[in-house]
């Protein structure tokens, strides 16, 4: 089919699937009722029908003439695409009709609440509302993608993007969604730090609120009391990046430069975060030093020490943290150390350099870049960290936990969780910052294409030894902590009757045969059944949309697009609570009226881990030689076909990483959705997280040893599947650690 043909058949299609979305879907959010069930009422012209009637309906019978601008719009695009017009004037009437319909159905939506005018300076303008209107719904979403791919064809018919329609829409497709889904509620929980109790703004609010000794107190430091909240979460980040960058180098240089068959053990250490609930190692702590705890039994027998609580507090959390955020430091240390061109080493030590100079002259200032990414990652992890601090704060706060008091406590004060999250938020984009600007204008690249067949410089004995016996005895405990927090579901009560039970597993996922089958009797199989299912629907979506905009950053140029992609990896440095308050602030009322849904929890698990498709998508893309798109396009294949035939099958690993890492990561996440989960949606982690509250140990213990067994089923599948990357390089002779 003639390329024109075929562009302009598509771009009817996309008018044809805009008029139905107008004409035949419910227009405002559904809350009580599925699609399917409120089909029948579309056309209705009173009662239910008021509730589930299309956009059509809504404007000719419930007095809502505002959508009309929806299906103008559609049909100024509808006039553009009839027949084959020059590209500039079909360009212009695309850009008419996609701008009128979006302004005029988004500028409704944000200006018309549910009882009328949102604003009181548009009801004194206009007058009152008869009526009002709710959250858009599944004939909305409908219309305002049509509209919002005939947009991205509108600039690109008019010379933008090179005239590439695909890359148009996509760019234009995956910009919405950003704005919507990360910079919007960002900005609107930011905003919320300035409003008053009756909805007033006020500079005054956001200082009476930060600039207060429960947030900047220096009492610690004074001797007369605590420091706020601020100082302790800012100190936590400090000792926790420098414990876990530290202690992440010497398992790395042990690994790789070590001459030890630890690797595979390391590596099983490394997963060990990511498949295991964020409070796991908190719980295995508590199995340890908490009042009921071994250590404090065993000083009290010895000793007669009555136990007590001084575990709770800043070096618990630290020491939970460590235990947590150290592989991740490992993981980004072990492919730096990897990476170090052994020529390089080799040069140093032809010049007569000992093992040592070579260490500190050569292959330290190499792994620069991994200890700066290693140290800020750690960082931003310890200050977004939910669980462990809940769990083991006691009378020590920091910022998340703040934040989550303000908005489930006795309090209910969302205007000072958005003021604390305006805190947070800007410790963690400054960290960020500082991140890019350390690792800008300089080059550690040491792998090329040419081949290099070194054999690695083992590591000085001195640094060895200092490994071995730092890092040795850390890894033991680690082995102890995660073995701990593994058999506390196999034991009748920790601490007072040792006896090997399965009631903590029975009563979480109990199974029983009853007169109409079986039935899950269990109180846990709820929550881990929503859980698996949410995050199976947030998998392929973030895994599609990151690699999209990875393919989009790597291989098109386009205006904004330093934008774009900082918007893309802003929720890796936004913590997790931020993001939840976000939601809830964002999408509790219309035009986005989410709250409540499972729909809000699956954009939540998408968008928070949507760095790591991009980020996947754009280490794959930067080994593809772009000439492989080039041939395909010479031989006049679109960008479509290009993309689907020749680069997708390329990036299957990349594609299966973020797939595996984005459901894993969804199912053991806490800190993001805490705020969004009701009873019908109740998640494993927040389950887990109420037993904890309820002291009932066992149960929440029995139900992470489920987790953690089918996370490590499937990451385990998945690294079989997928592999390890291979330098080409020879292996240097292993003995035993």
């Amino acid at each position: 089919m003639n390329p024109a043909l075929r562009l302009q058949r598509a771009l009817q299609g996309w008018v044809v699937f805009g008029l139905l979305g107008f004409a035949l879907l419910p227009w405002y959010f559904l809350q009580q009722m599925g699609l399917a069930e409120a089909m029948p009422g579309i056309w209705l012209g009173a009662g239910a029908g008021a509730e589930t009637a299309s956009a059509a309906v809504q404007a000719l019978q419930h007095g809502r003439p505002w959508l009309w601008s929806g299906l103008a719009g559609l049909l100024l695009c509808g006039l553009a695409v009839l027949r084959p017009w020059p590209a500039r004037q079909q360009g212009g009437l695309l850009l008419l009709g996609s701008l009128l319909g979006l302004l005029g159905l988004l500028g409704s939506g944000f200006a018309i609440g549910a009882t009328g005018w949102s604003f009181e300076s548009l009801e004194a303008l206009w007058g009152a509302l008869p009526t009002g209107q709710y959250g858009m719904g599944w004939g909305a979403a409908v219309v305002l993608l049509s509209l919002v791919v005939l947009l991205g064809a509108a600039l690109a018919r008019l010379g933008a993007f090179r005239g590439d329609v695909f890359v148009a829409a996509a760019v234009v497709l995956c910009s919405a969604l950003l704005v919507l889904f990360v910079v919007y509620p960002v900005l609107r929980s930011l905003v919320a730090a300035w409003i008053d109790d009756t909805g007033a703004y006020a500079w005054g609010h956001l200082f009476e609120r930060v600039a207060t000794e429960r947030v900047w107190g220096l009492g610690c430091v004074q001797g007369a009391g605590r420091c706020g909240v601020a100082w302790n979460t800012l100190w936590l980040a400090f000792i926790t990046a420098t414990g876990t960058t530290i202690m992440g180098t010497l398992l790395a240089l042990w690994a790789e430069r070590g001459g030890t068959r630890l690797s595979k053990p390391l590596n099983i250490l490394a997963m060990l975060p990511i498949i295991t609930p964020p409070f796991v190692v908190g719980l295995g702590l508590i199995l340890l030093f908490g009042r009921a705890g071994l250590f404090n039994q065993a000083l009290e027998w010895a000793f007669g020490i009555e136990p007590g609580r001084w575990f709770y507090g800043v070096f618990g959390i630290w020491l939970a943290q460590m235990f947590a955020f150290t592989p991740i430091a490992f993981m980004i240390m072990r492919g730096v150390v990897q990476g170090v061109s052994p020529s390089m080493e080799e040069a140093a030590q032809t010049l007569r350099a000992s093992r040592m100079q070579t260490f500190w002259t050569v292959t330290l200032p190499l792994l620069k870049p991994g200890l700066a990414n290693a140290f800020l990652v750690g960082f931003i992890e310890s200050m977004a960290d939910f669980g462990n601090p809940i769990i083991l704060g006691g009378q020590y706060a920091v910022l998340s936990t703040e934040i989550f008091f303000a908005i489930v406590g006795a309090a209910l004060d969302p205007g000072m969780a958005a003021a604390l999250a305006l805190v947070l938020t800007g410790f963690a984009l400054a960290v960020f910052f500082v991140q890019r600007r350390v690792l800008s204008g300089s080059s550690f690249t040491t792998v090329s294409g040419k081949g290099d067949a070194g054999v690695a410089m083992a590591l000085p004995p001195t640094v060895l030894r200092v490994c071995r016996s730092v890092a040795g005895p850390w890894l033991l405990f680690t082995v102890v902590v995660y073995v701990f927090a593994f058999a506390g579901g196999f034991v009748q009560t920790w601490g007072r009757d040792f006896t090997f039970t399965l009631a903590h597993f029975k009563t979480a996922f109990d199974v029983q045969q009853g007169e109409f089958g079986w039935v899950f009797a269990g109180t846990a199989w709820k929550s881990l059944f929503t859980t698996l299912s949410l995050s199976a629907m947030a998998a392929p979506i973030c895994a599609g949309v990151g690699l999209l905009m990875a393919w989009l950053l790597a291989r098109t140029e386009f205006r904004g697009k330093a934008a774009f992609e900082f918007s893309a990896l802003l929720t890796f440095a936004i913590p997790g609570t931020v993001l939840g308050v976000s939601y809830i602030l964002a999408f509790n009322v219309p035009p986005v009226e989410l709250t409540g849904t499972g729909l809000v929890i699956v954009l939540c698990f998408v968008f928070r881990n949507l760095p790591v498709g991009v980020r996947a998508g754009t280490a794959a893309f930067k080994q593809l030689d772009r000439s492989l798109d080039e041939a395909s396009q010479m031989l006049r294949a679109s960008t479509l076909t290009t993309l689907r035939r020749v680069v997708l099958p390329l990036l299957k690993p990349a594609l299966v990483a973020a797939l595996v890492y984005s459901f894993v990561r969804s199912m053991t996440t806490v800190s993001a959705v805490i705020f969004l989960v009701t009873a019908q949606y109740e998640l494993a982690t927040t389950y887990i997280i109420g037993r904890v509250g309820n002291g009932d140990y066992g149960v929440a213990l029995a139900y992470c040893t489920v987790l953690m067994v089918l996370m490590s089923t499937i990451t385990w599948g998945i690294q079989k599947l997928v592999g390890q990357r291979q330098l080409g390089r020879r292996a240097a002779s292993t003995s035993a650690a």
